[in-house]
């Protein structure tokens, strides 16, 4: 069974990026998996011991919250739109660089096409062709679908 991958964050593209993979799921039967990236950097800041020690578990409200806040109102109102009926679907939160982590989940995990937003809501310059679309367009290991 082919499968796609779906990048989404809280934008309105990124729901019409996701309706688009859904569609064609239904129709190719493919497995869909949706994953969320949290903009995590090691480097951002310099942590102190106790932030270090509770890093894991902020991590781990960030997924719950990721959980509660975005897939569960994001699968609802795909469910909604009877686009979910008879598909092999999963879900993850990830931390890191999201050009990054889709590409590497795409190789690693042996998805056939990534489908991401063509940009979320971010500066002008990122709104012509958002970063992380044009960075997995770029470094991706399998074609890369991105949806206006």
């Amino acid at each position: 069974m082919e499968s796609v991958l779906v990048g989404v964050d809280h934008s309105e593209p990124s729901r019409r990026a996701l309706r688009f993979a859904l569609k064609r799921a239904r129709v190719s039967d493919w497995r869909v998996h949706v994953v969320h990236v949290i903009n995590w950097s090691r480097w951002y800041d310099v942590p102190t011991l106790p932030q270090l020690e509770g890093r894991p578990i902020k991590m781990k409200e960030e997924q719950e919250a990721t959980e509660k806040t975005l897939f569960k109102p994001l699968l609802e109102l795909m469910g909604r739109e009877d686009l979910l009926e008879g598909l092999e679907l999963t879900t993850s939160v990830h931390f890191g660089r999201p050009s990054e982590v889709l590409s590497g989940i795409a190789g690693a995990e042996g998805f056939d096409i990534v489908v991401v937003a063509r940009t979320g809501d971010w500066n002008l310059k990122q709104a012509i062709f958002g970063s992380t679309a044009s960075r997995l367009v770029q470094h991706a290991p399998v074609p890369v679908v991105v949806v206006p």
